[in-house]
């Protein structure tokens, strides 16, 4: 990766910005570029992080009157696609962006999206608010799936290049950064995905106290724990199978553990019969997985286990489910 461009704006004079950047799930190429807008008057840029990919060695800030100025990463999370970039003292700084309130909106209102698609600079393309809290599930160049819940659906044209700009209403009010469009494969028109203005206030926040920093750097975007066991029932076969006597009563064995999983990094084993988790007794997998689903990544859990006849307390660090995991379950939930 040469570099990364990010062009900061205003609704519709300042909005303008740097194209080619991937608005669907792509290979970055030596050269990768983007949309973004101005932050705070101190020189931040908010743009989306998949623009300012890790190991980023270089990145121009192109503005709208043609300058272009050096910038750098000043945090990251890629869990909710969005990056700060910081320009350094240029005194020519576009004013910041004004924040809607994403909450507030209705569906058929104006929606405006700016930025530079397919390199076609200071383009805006117009539509409507077409839907909340759709979930979008989308790949990363590593091939790994991210999921990124709550997402705004909007009509108005999103293509490449309109990554990280500004969605704006008709007052020019931010209500969402431009993300993605749906799958083009399947022959899907007009429906495009934004970040929530809201969740862009809060994420944004958080970033600027964060600096050097990446946050949420393995998150899928799930927000879901996941304990990383696959769970099976202890009936009469699996009883007779680990020598599991009748006197220890009832609980759940553990079938197989996924590599790379937060129970792979524990000593629990494949065979080992999980009696209680948080000193609540299990007697079906479901009891493990609502506690687990009611958790969230970073926690800890304390599994008591049986384990070839002698017991062991088990402690873990939740992980965050991976969104091919989420999609699948909610998929089935749906048949």
């Amino acid at each position: 990766m040469n570099g990364t461009r990010v062009v900061p704006s205003d609704p519709l004079q300042q909005f303008f910005g740097g194209g080619g950047g991937p608005g669907v799930p792509q290979r970055f190429q030596e050269r990768a570029s983007g949309s973004g807008f101005v932050y705070r008057s101190n020189g931040l840029i908010l743009t989306n992080n998949h623009v300012v990919p890790k190991g980023v060695s270089k990145i121009t800030v192109v503005f709208a009157n043609g300058d272009h100025v050096p910038g750098h990463v000043y945090s990251q999370n890629p869990a909710v696609d969005l990056a700060l970039v910081k320009v350094d003292n240029y005194a020519k700084l576009p004013p910041p962006v004004e924040f809607g309130d994403s909450s507030k909106l209705n569906a058929g209102q104006w929606a405006i999206a700016v930025g530079e698609p397919f390199e076609l600079k200071q383009s805006v393309s117009v539509g409507v608010v077409s839907g909340f809290n759709r979930d979008e599930p989308i790949q990363d160049d590593s091939g790994n799936s991210h999921l990124f819940r709550g997402m705004l659906q909007t009509s108005a044209p999103i293509n490449p290049g309109n990554s990280g700009g500004p969605l704006v209403d008709d007052q020019g009010r931010l209500i969402g950064v431009n993300q993605s469009t749906a799958n083009p494969q399947a022959g899907a028109q007009g429906i495009g995905f934004a970040i929530p203005s809201n969740l862009v206030r809060e994420t944004a926040a958080d970033l600027e106290k964060n600096q050097g920093k990446t946050i949420n750097a393995n998150g899928t975007g799930t927000g879901v724990g996941y304990l990383g066991v696959q769970l099976g029932p202890l009936d009469a076969n699996v009883r007779a199978q680990i020598n599991f006597p009748a006197t220890e009563g009832n609980g759940v064995v553990v079938m197989q553990i996924p590599a790379n999983g937060p129970a792979a990094k524990s000593d629990l084993a494949p065979g080992d019969v999980i009696q209680k988790i948080n000193d609540k007794d299990v007697t079906k997998p479901d009891d493990i997985i609502s506690v687990v689903k009611a958790m969230k990544p970073g926690q800890s859990v304390r599994l008591q286990v049986w384990s070839s006849g002698t017991k062991k307390l088990v402690v873990l660090t939740l992980g965050e489910q991976p969104a091919d995991i989420y999609i699948q379950q909610q998929q089935q939930q749906n048949q």
